[in-house]
């Protein structure tokens, strides 16, 4: 199973929505908080090009938000992705 990292806030409702399909799927995933630290928000924005929460990698594929994991899981691309 590929490695899976996700960028993520605790008041971000989006965040907790992306983070429950991955456990509904039984994946761990390392959680970078960005919550009051801005360094680690910077190499998140770095790394995505993006600012807003959460942002999501599978391995070497960034995914980007829930709604683009979402829409990976509706096409059925999201387990094989998993699985590298």
């Amino acid at each position: 199973m590929q490695e899976v990292v996700v960028f993520s806030s605790a008041l971000c409702p989006f965040c907790q929505q992306a983070l429950g399909l991955l456990k509904e799927k039984g994946v761990p995933a390392k959680i970078f908080s960005v919550d009051g630290k801005p360094d680690v928000r910077k190499l998140m924005t770095e790394r995505s090009g993006r600012t807003s929460v959460p942002q999501i990698w599978i391995g070497k594929t960034h995914v980007g938000g829930c709604d683009d994991l979402y829409a990976l899981e509706a096409r059925g691309e999201l387990d094989s992705l998993l699985a590298g």
